[in-house]
């Protein structure tokens, strides 16, 4: 708990991924990918109750290997690549209700540790801020990207007249998908993370990695085998 306040996690973990097969379950340092995240999940200061959200028999037994809860199995509808991302979030809190706050985390972001977890939340209480997500300074700014048409010719993505210097441009944050925290009720009622009232929180890069290709696992596993 936090400030007398009952958090909720939920690892959201399905079977399929185009990118890389059984992703969540795939070998990362010596452990599936999912580990590191119940792992630091565990470790958390205010998580009272860690569960699974997976329609996977495999990732099921995982997981529950490891000494996540699995209050349920995802009905296969919720876990297909046109389910939206915040799906099995209301899935969830519709067995699991009764909890102030809710923490989603991917299992795609090995890196994370149970201090940007707690820290999200203690930003909510100290900012009264609804809802907290993790970001990290983007690679490139949109100053200097470009759409493209059918004959690859190129347009600014921001048109404006006269491009800022570097040391000019205002902060920018790119979600990095490792922690999104809220109030259960004021997410219900939003039905999204992120508003006008969110709090950012920000991650160094070398910890913000997603893994959506084998190379994020190489580079995953090089900075874990670095600070080993």
């Amino acid at each position: 708990m936090i400030e007398g306040k009952s958090v909720l996690a939920i690892i959201p973990a399905r079977g399929g991924s185009k990118g890389v097969p059984r992703k969540n379950i795939k070998d990362l340092a010596g452990k599936p990918l999912i580990a590191w995240t119940i792992d630091q999940a565990q470790k958390s200061n205010y998580i009272d109750r860690l569960i699974l959200s997976s329609e996977d028999a495999e990732i099921i037994e995982v997981a529950r290997a490891l000494g996540c809860e699995i209050p349920f199995v995802r009905p296969a509808e919720l876990a297909t690549d046109e389910t939206s991302g915040l799906e099995p979030v209301w899935h969830a809190l519709n067995h699991v209700p009764s909890y102030d706050y809710i923490v989603l985390l991917q299992p795609t972001s090995p890196l994370r540790t149970a201090a940007d977890i707690d820290t999200c939340l203690e930003l909510c209480i100290q900012h009264n801020a609804p809802s907290c997500v993790s970001v990290t300074v983007p690679d490139k700014s949109p100053y200097w990207m470009y759409t493209l048409d059918e004959e690859s010719r190129m347009t600014p993505f921001i048109d404006i007249e006269l491009k800022p210097r570097r040391q000019d441009m205002p902060p920018l944050a790119s979600l990095n998908g490792a922690v999104y925290a809220a109030e259960c009720e004021w997410l219900q009622a939003k039905r999204t993370f992120i508003t006008k009232e969110t709090i950012a929180y920000f991650m160094p890069r070398e910890r913000s990695i997603d893994i959506d290709s084998e190379f994020d696992l190489q580079v995953a596993g090089a900075i874990i085998g670095m600070n080993l």
